[in-house]
C-alpha cells in the first residue's frame, strides 16, 4: 500500500489492523521491552479505535500509523502511571506488618482507588494536584502550600477544593455503580 492510497471506508478498520498491526506491536515491543505488554496495548490501541463514535479516515498509512503511535502512545503513558502506583502501594506493603496487611480483595480495592485518584489528579492542572497532594497527603497549611507553589492561600484553597470535587465525583460514580450492582437496582 503507497503513502498516498487512502484506506477504503468499509475495510478501514479491517485494514488497519491486517496492514499495521504487526508494526505497531513491534514499535511498543521496543518501547516497552515486553512482549506482552506490547501485545495487550497493541489490541487496546485497535479497540479504542473500534469504540470511538466516529471513525477517522486516513490519507494514506503514515497518516494511519500517526493516529495508531498517538493512541498506543497515550495507553503506554497511562500503563507506566498504573506501573508507578502500583508500585507505590507495593512499597507500603513491603514496610507493613504482615499482620497488618489487608485482604487481597481490600489490596485490590485500594489500588484501583489510587489509580482512579491519580486520573483525577493528571486531569488537574499541575499546580492543582500538587496543592492537593501537598496539603491532603503531606498534611501541609494553606500558607506552606502557598509558599511552595509561589500563590496565595486563597489560590491553594480553589486548588485543592477542585481536587476534593474530583474525589467526590469519584465516590459518586462509585455509590452509583454499587447500587446498579445490587439485587433490584
Amino acid at each position: 500500500m503507497s503513502t498516498a492510497e487512502p484506506i477504503a471506508p468499509s475495510s478501514s478498520i479491517q485494514g488497519l489492523y491486517l496492514d499495521h498491526h504487526g508494526w505497531l506491536q513491534g514499535w511498543l515491543r521496543r518501547r516497552l521491552g515486553s512482549a506482552a505488554d506490547a501485545a495487550d496495548l497493541a489490541h487496546d490501541t485497535f479497540v479504542r479505535l473500534l469504540s470511538g463514535a466516529q471513525r477517522p479516515q486516513f490519507a494514506g498509512v503514515g497518516q494511519a500509523r500517526a493516529y495508531l503511535r498517538v493512541t498506543a502512545q497515550n495507553l503506554c503513558i497511562n500503563l507506566w502511571r498504573r506501573q508507578e502506583i502500583e508500585r507505590a502501594w507495593l512499597e507500603i506493603l513491603a514496610a507493613t506488618p504482615e499482620s497488618r496487611y489487608p485482604s487481597a480483595e481490600r489490596q485490590a480495592i485500594v489500588l484501583q482507588a489510587l489509580e482512579e485518584v491519580g486520573a483525577m489528579l493528571q486531569s488537574l492542572s499541575p499546580k492543582a494536584a500538587r496543592a492537593f497532594t501537598l496539603a491532603v497527603v503531606c498534611e501541609m497549611t494553606d500558607d506552606e502550600v502557598g509558599a511552595a507553589l509561589q500563590v496565595s492561600g486563597r489560590m491553594v484553597r480553589k486548588y485543592v477544593a477542585q481536587a476534593m470535587l474530583g474525589c467526590l465525583s469519584l465516590r459518586a460514580r462509585e455509590t452509583a455503580l454499587a447500587l446498579r450492582a445490587e439485587p433490584g437496582g
